[in-house]
């Protein structure tokens, strides 16, 4: 993900800053990009919460996925509270970084919500993660991991 977050911080859900290349190196992620306002939104988020927390709490070794949230919220305040009230443990582009519009633009985002499921290298592995999570569940993931190029000691 050095590509696609190079020179950035990204933001966990307590608020702190954290460094991408640190937490973001050999994961499958998942770009979601949301916003609180949005009922189709507010629909998948708990879905997504638990295909997340099931991911990286039930699977041995911890699968390699992390999700970072691209806000559509209207202000700072709404996406802390979108946030706080149904996120995962995830992290987010700051709300005020300018370059949500570029990743907007560079994954052909016209309708929220969108999960799109991209390499280290920010090349698109399925850009229907949403609908994949919904049909298939956890098994999704595996289809994912094997497009994603990650070496590791990891399997199902």
């Amino acid at each position: 993900m050095v590509d696609v977050f190079s020179g950035r911080l990204l933001v966990s859900k307590d608020g702190r800053s954290v460094d991408p290349e640190e937490v973001l190196q050999n994961k499958v992620v998942g770009l979601y990009f949301s916003a609180g306002w949005c009922s189709p939104c507010r629909d998948f988020t708990p879905v997504l919460c638990d295909f997340y927390t099931e991911l990286l709490e039930e699977t041995q070794p911890t699968a390699p996925f992390e999700v970072v949230f691209i806000s559509s919220d209207h202000s700072a305040e709404e996406m802390a509270g979108y946030m706080r009230a149904m996120h995962g443990d995830w992290l987010a582009l700051p709300f005020h970084d300018p370059y949500k519009h570029d990743l907007k633009k560079k994954y052909n985002i016209t309708a929220i919500p969108k999960l799109v499921i991209v390499k280290q290298t920010g090349e698109v592995i399925t850009d229907k993660g949403r609908k994949q999570i919904r049909d298939k569940g956890l098994s999704c993931f595996w289809n994912w991991l094997e497009g994603a190029d990650i070496f590791q000691n990891f399997s199902s």
